[in-house]
């Protein structure tokens, strides 16, 4: 889901990470070597972040700092940021360039981040969000539950984007969008089922278990709450690491969400509200499935 604005108090820092296409990678020999800041007002959080990687591999970039909470991006280049500004404009997220600067050998080297640390991290991360993905949609079944369903698609979207991000890395641009493409249309597939399955509920006036979908949802909360501690200490080391932590907060507030529709449905013995919430979340899925899907 997408990420809520981060405070100004957050302290939030940019932190580099090395575009993983060597063959697009800033060298010395390709010209001068520029630091082009630019504000993105569309892009907050990470799977947008991986669009965007995407989209820079083919050009000469060197490494990607961003600032999510910020909506801004530091790209270390060679050529003119007009290059840079022209990719990024069909992704549609408002770009706009503020700034190049020379960049030197002192600035490099204060730019030093732990790429296996947040490897690890995101192996973590992902195998969390894959096992809630499997217990909320078996249990959301179980439950009649279209919250728990489409809470189950968020998890899946969530596992999708930390998969896709740890598959590319390494490999070349088309492998990268065919990584990518095949997550947004399994995201797709499921978030249609989650909203086919939530009219389904509606069409034959299913009624939720909201003792089932609490529980489930907590344990959901915990999973996320979890990943949200794993994340904590890394989260000024690298994009991946701060877009993570904002992303798994976010799916605290969804969890929270359905633990709330589960309470309504038992005190008003309604199932509106089981519905209301699951078509919310599979709305929200499918938006970033289709941002995904429209990469080029």
């Amino acid at each position: 889901m997408d990420a809520p604005p981060c405070s100004s108090a957050c302290s939030c820092k940019s932190s580099p990470t090395p575009c993983d296409n060597e063959a697009g990678a800033a060298q010395p020999g390709d010209g001068p070597l520029l630091r082009s800041t630019f504000h993105i007002p569309g892009m907050d959080c990470p799977s947008e972040e991986q669009m965007i990687r995407l989209r820079l591999a083919p050009l000469p970039v060197g490494a990607l700092h961003f600032d999510l909470p910020a909506r801004r991006l530091a790209v270390d280049h060679a050529g003119e940021a007009a290059a840079i500004l022209l990719a990024l404009e069909p992704l549609g997220f408002g770009a706009t360039l503020t700034g190049s600067t020379p960049l030197t050998e002192a600035t490099l080297s204060a730019d030093q981040a732990d790429p296996a640390a947040e490897a690890r991290v995101l192996w973590l991360l992902l195998a969390i969000n894959a096992l809630m993905f499997v217990v909320e949609i078996g249990a959301g079944w179980f439950a009649r539950s279209a919250g728990l369903i489409a809470d189950a698609m968020d998890m899946f979207a969530d596992a999708a984007v930390y998969g896709v991000a740890l598959y590319a890395v390494g490999r070349a641009t088309r492998m990268k969008l065919t990584a990518a493409r095949l997550a947004g249309v399994l995201q797709l597939i499921l978030a249609l089922g989650a909203l086919t399955e939530t009219a389904r509920h509606i069409l034959t006036r299913a009624e939720p278990e909201s003792i089932a979908m609490i529980g489930i949802a907590a344990l959901a909360l915990l999973a996320n709450a979890s990943c949200l501690l794993l994340i904590h200490r890394h989260r000024h080391r690298g994009a991946h690491m701060r877009a993570s932590y904002i992303f798994s907060a976010n799916d605290v507030i969804a969890n929270a969400g359905v633990i709330a529709a589960g309470l309504l449905v038992s005190a008003t013995a309604s199932p509106w509200p089981d519905w209301i919430i699951g078509g919310i979340i599979g709305g929200v899925v499918v938006a970033g499935a289709i941002r995904i899907l429209r990469l080029r």
